[in-house]
């Protein structure tokens, strides 16, 4: 089942990079004590991620920030070494905390794990979710492939309504 608003989120390890090498974090680590925009995208280096969903975020990430959030985070099913590599690349790792799930124990637990039915195997469902302290207060699912609910822009217009 799907996370929704008012759920907490499920503690487990995800995998970041800091000071030039890969660390673990917790959920405490990166949620506690402050409200954060989750980017749950399919894959790193993927085409709607790289060329759309990530930009808008990077983009927006000032005007996200001035409606009270403290940090934005990308996860994906992919490992710290990728997700920081990727972060560089799209010029956003300034901006957003690129984390990774290789072993798919949040998009598990969070219910949003799909079966790709092409070369990437098991992924993360696009989403964009805002937690306040670790509890989810806005959960924008992807219904199906494509990008709609989960853009900066809805997530933006939702912080400042």
């Amino acid at each position: 089942m799907t996370i929704s608003a008012g759920e907490r989120l499920p503690d487990v390890t995800f995998h970041g990079y800091a000071d030039d090498a890969p660390t673990t974090l917790s959920t405490a680590d990166i949620f506690d004590g402050r409200r954060v925009v989750l980017i749950g995208v399919p894959g790193a280096f993927t085409k709607t991620c790289s060329n759309a969903h990530l930009p808008e975020f990077i983009a927006a990430h000032d005007a996200i920030i001035a409606a009270g959030i403290d940090r934005i985070v990308c996860v994906a099913v992919n490992d710290a070494y990728v997700m920081n590599a990727w972060g560089k690349a799209l010029g956003g790792d300034d901006k957003i905390w690129f984390v990774g799930d290789p072993h798919c124990e949040f998009t598990n637990a969070i219910g949003v794990a799909t079966a790709s039915t092409d070369v990437l195997g098991v992924r993360c469902r696009r989403f964009a979710l805002v937690a306040d302290n670790g509890v989810v207060t806005q959960m924008n699912l992807e219904p199906v492939p494509g990008l709609d609910v989960s853009r900066a822009g809805v997530i933006l217009a939702a912080l400042t309504a």
